[in-house]
């Protein structure tokens, strides 16, 4: 199927971010008092935004995680970010492709349009994304998986949800996919299929993807 607008995650799809993000959030949480490893980090906040964090401490320890934890651990991930972050091997590859082959595209990421513009500066991507195609969970007010990112990403590019297909390398991205009615592929390069269920696709390389878009 040739899709009308093909929606990127961005953390983990297009910028190699999980790692760098997910162990530094696993430390921060663990200083706090609330023990987590870094695979803990990945399976419950993977792909999620940040009031996910606070919601799943709270719900487990009946305790709130302090008033300056996000803009503390955002400083952290920025300044990993400006010493380590990489774009994602081939992202860059097929963004051309998609160009070349005049399909639109945009990104639409669970974390702040702060933070999707530090990592797109340090990686090159930004010069491929314009802002009226960076889309954030702070434009809904409620991150995957809940599907208003998706939505509101497709409304704003004029384009059916059922002509959209998405890119998405977490469970909570999958699921928010679906939920929006897309289709969705997932990028295994970091998660495996078991933990992407209902994707209609898996690669692990990103050159594999222009030849499953059809391109």
């Amino acid at each position: 199927m040739r899709y009308d607008l093909v929606i990127f995650d961005n953390d983990g799809v297009l910028v190699d971010s999980e790692p760098l993000s997910n162990r530094l959030l696993a430390g921060y949480l663990t200083e706090l008092g609330h023990p987590t490893t870094y695979e803990d980090s990945l399976r419950d906040y993977m792909g999620g935004a940040m009031h996910r964090v606070h919601d799943l401490v709270l719900e487990r320890s009946g305790q709130r995680l302090p008033e300056d934890f996000d803009s503390t651990f955002r400083a952290r991930v920025f300044a990993a970010f400006l010493a380590e972050l990489e774009p994602v091997e081939g992202a860059m590859d097929v963004l051309k492709a998609l160009v070349d082959a005049e399909v639109p595209y945009c990104v639409a990421s669970s974390g702040s349009h702060e933070r999707i513009r530090v990592g797109h500066r340090k990686t090159g991507l930004d010069g491929w994304f314009p802002e009226e195609v960076v889309f954030s969970s702070e434009d809904v007010g409620r991150g995957k998986p809940a599907p208003d990112l998706f939505l509101h990403a497709a409304a704003r590019m004029g384009v059916a949800p059922g002509r959209c297909v998405v890119v998405e390398d977490s469970r909570l991205g999958v699921q928010a996919a679906l939920a929006a009615g897309m289709d969705v592929y997932g990028f295994t390069a970091m998660t495996p299929e078991d933990r992407l269920a209902g994707a209609g696709g898996f690669f692990s390389r990103m050159e594999e993807l222009p030849a499953i878009l059809g391109l």
